[in-house]
Formats: structure tokens, sequence, C-alpha cells
């Protein structure tokens, strides 16, 4: 049943209150005013105070307005159609294609039950060395890309998205510049796979509003796939954004800040969207991956900070190159023993000797005399920076192991790699002589 009011009793930023009763949380309700008619989502009840938060702002709206409350959530129509489609953070169409209306399902539905869940087991493969070899993506991962305004993490999450074993791909942009629209839109475009991607886009200069739509929209499409049997794989950017939006809002509505002015249910409203990820018992999956800038390069900083007790590990995008210090993936010992088996002896020693070539490096910088064997790790280094590290790099996990062994095999003598004897007889490129052998 739907229900009209029009005693709107205070108007602030995108926020009205009304008296209504009868009314739940987060239910959806449109306001008539002399403009049109928006779109409005309850996020507050305090008695028969209802606060709402007015998608298109608050502009043109008087407290004489109707408002019509339509007893449910918001929902997004969900069907194959979905596909090659483009929509704003309110679920509109802003590829001007027709508007879709077939099967709505509810958004910002709970996580689902553990019970119902498997344990994750199988490995994403993007043909990113950094990724596939020393931290590999599982599918039902939630893991962000920590980063800083100016890093290519959006040309990283495209590239992601192009190369990743997945059915469904949907990105989640929010507080997007136009130029960062177009760079997801032309990659999937001239990658050829519009065909299985979905794109839920807020712009910077989109209402804020829409910007807290975003993720709950993905994740409700993606999970509604993953019940189907498909592997989805969702993209957000940039969370740091949808907490910022979350902590405008929260200044409207007048509560009390927390760290950094950020609102003191941060870490659980961040949880709700990264805890949708799921590989579903006799069913598909959801993986979530998430781009998280730090302000400042602050790690510490309450966004980055909350979600690292959330997510399942984070990559670190520095210098144009994912960090290999500091990047982890925790669920990585899953599913790299099924892959080849010298995967866990090459990420470990490649990991140990690049550690020991940037002690070197250092060295070398403070002008320390260098070693024969200080020598070859920084020929090593060089080789790993360029061949591995390298964003542009772009090889399956099998040619990429291949990689690492010519690398070794370039620098170092095969007991010098500390892999063991078994492991290098297999693998090592060249053939193992009788001296070295004894």
């Amino acid at each position: 049943m739907q229900k009209y009011y029009n005693e709107i009793t205070s108007i602030a930023g995108s926020v009205v209150k009304v008296t209504a009763s009868g009314v739940a949380y987060d239910e959806l309700a449109t306001i008539t005013t002399s403009r049109g008619t928006s779109l409005a989502q309850v996020i507050r009840l305090e008695g028969d105070q209802v606060s709402l938060q007015v998608f298109a702002g608050t502009q043109g709206v008087s407290t004489g307005d109707r408002i019509r409350f339509f007893g449910r959530p918001m929902q997004v129509p969900f069907s194959p159609n979905l596909m090659g489609r483009i929509f704003n953070g309110a679920g509109k169409p802003r590829d001007g294609k027709p508007e879709l209306t077939d099967d709505p399902i509810d958004i910002g539905t709970p996580a689902i039950n553990p019970t119902k869940r498997q344990l994750p087991c199988n490995m994403v493969h993007t043909g990113i060395p950094m990724i596939d070899i020393f931290n590999s993506l599982v599918e039902s991962q939630k893991l962000p890309i920590f980063s800083v305004a100016g890093e290519p993490y959006n040309e990283l999450l495209a590239r992601i998205g192009l190369q990743a074993q997945a059915d469904v791909i949907i990105l989640g942009g929010m507080g997007l510049r136009h130029d960062d629209y177009l760079i997801f839109r032309n990659a999937f475009e001239a990658g050829g796979v519009t065909s299985r991607t979905i794109m839920f886009i807020h712009t910077a200069a989109d209402p804020v509003v829409e910007c807290l739509m975003v993720p709950d929209l993905c994740t409700a499409v993606g999970e509604s796939f993953a019940l189907q049997g498909k592997k989805v794989l969702v993209l957000l950017t940039d969370m740091t954004a949808f907490a910022d939006a979350m902590k405008e809002v929260a200044i409207i509505m007048e509560q009390i800040p927390s760290n950094r002015g950020y609102p003191g249910d941060l870490y659980s409203q961040l949880a709700r969207r990264y805890e949708k990820a799921v590989d579903l018992d006799g069913a598909g999956s959801m993986t979530v991956l998430a781009v998280t800038t730090m302000p400042g390069d602050d790690v510490t900083h309450p966004v980055p900070d909350n979600t690292g007790y959330i997510t399942e590990g984070q990559f670190y995008l520095r210098g144009g190159h994912i960090e290999p210090f500091g990047s982890l993936s925790r669920l990585k010992q899953q599913v790299n023993g099924d892959t080849r088996d010298d995967h866990r002896a090459i990420m470990n020693a490649c990991i140990q000797l690049y550690a020991g070539a940037r002690e070197s490096r250092e060295k070398k910088a403070m002008g320390f005399e260098s070693s024969e064997w200080d020598e070859k790790l920084l020929k090593y280094s060089d080789l790993f920076e360029s061949r591995i590290m390298s964003l542009s790099v772009n090889i399956p996990l099998e040619e990429a192991l291949d990689e690492c062994w010519k690398m070794l095999a370039d620098c170092f003598e095969p007991e010098e790699t500390g892999i063991r004897r078994s492991i290098i007889e297999k693998h090592w490129p060249r053939e193992i002589s009788e001296a070295e052998a004894a």
C-alpha cells in the first residue's frame, strides 16, 4: 500500500525530514516538487520523524511538497539484458538505451548465510605476474587495492576486468572523473568484453547520494548472477569516495563524528559491502576487488585502516607497480599448491632474493663497496622489475614461472637460489652438471 505525506519539517543538504508513520528503514520514496519527482530513501527513523536522502538533491524542495512511500527498499532490474549496459548510481540508464523493468530485485540485502558458502579453492588468473605468482587472487575473495592519487589504479582495475576468468564483470565507479569513466568504457569496448560487462557509474558531477548506492547495486546484481551459477567479478573504485559520501551525509544528519569526521559505523558500512563476496555451494561465486585511495599515502587513514580488518589482504600499488612487500593475498595458499609444483618455490625464492637486492641497492647508494654477490643481486633486481614487476607485462602464469627460472639462471648458480634440489633438477633452464649435482 502506498502512503502519502506532506508534513516536511526540515530540509538540509540532500536530506529532508517528514512526519510519517508505518515507514521502514531503507524504504524507497518519491518526492514531488514543482520541478518534477525525485527518488529518496529512508536513512533514519526517530519516532514519527523520518529522514530521507533525496537522490537529486533538495534544490526546489519546499515544506509543502508531497512524499510517497513505496513500502519496499530500492530495487534494480535483473535479467541477461543487463549485459553491455551502463547505468548511473540510481540504476537509471546513462548509455541512451531504454530503461529496463524486468524482474526487479532488492538491493542492500544481508550477505549469504555462511552455511551456504564453500571454502575458496579456485584461482582467478589475471595475466599479471605480480598477482598470479606472488599474491594469487581467489574466487570469492574480497581484496582492496591500496593506492594514492596519480597512480594507474583504474587502468589496473580495467586490465584485471579484461583478463580475469569471469563470466560476468560488474564495474562500480564512485566519484569518477569523466576521463576515468572513459578509461573503463573504452578498455572494455576495445577488449571485446562488453557483452559480459555491466557498469554502474557515479561521476563527480552526479548527486553525492547516488555514490552510496553503487556498491549495493553491483553486489545485488552480482549475487543474483552467482546464484545462477555464474563466476562474477565485481570491481569497485573508489571506496574512499564512498566513505567520503557517507561522511557528507552524516554531517548533514548531525551525527556525532568519529575518527577524522567519519561516521562511527564506518567499519560496519564497509563490511556490509565487502562481505557480499561469496563462493556458493552448488552455484557460482562473486569476487570483490576494490580500489581504496589513501589520502597522503597514509595507511592509518580511517578508510584503509578499517578496510584492512575486513578484507583478506591487500595489494599496494606504488610507483606504477604492485609492491611486493606489503601486498598480501591471505588466501593464496588455498590455490598456489595446485597450479604447478614449482609455484611456491619460485614465489619464495624470487621475493627473498629481491629483498636482498634492495639491501644491496641501498648499500651502493650510500657509497659502500659492492661484493660479487651484491652485483648478482643488483642484476637480478633489474631483470625482476622489468620482466615481472612492470604492469606492462602480460603473460599467463605458466609462462611467468618459466620467465622467473630464466632470470634466476641468468644471475645465480642453482645452489644460490635456496630452492630444493628436486625442484631445480626439474625446472632449471640448463642441464645440471655432475660437479654441481655433487
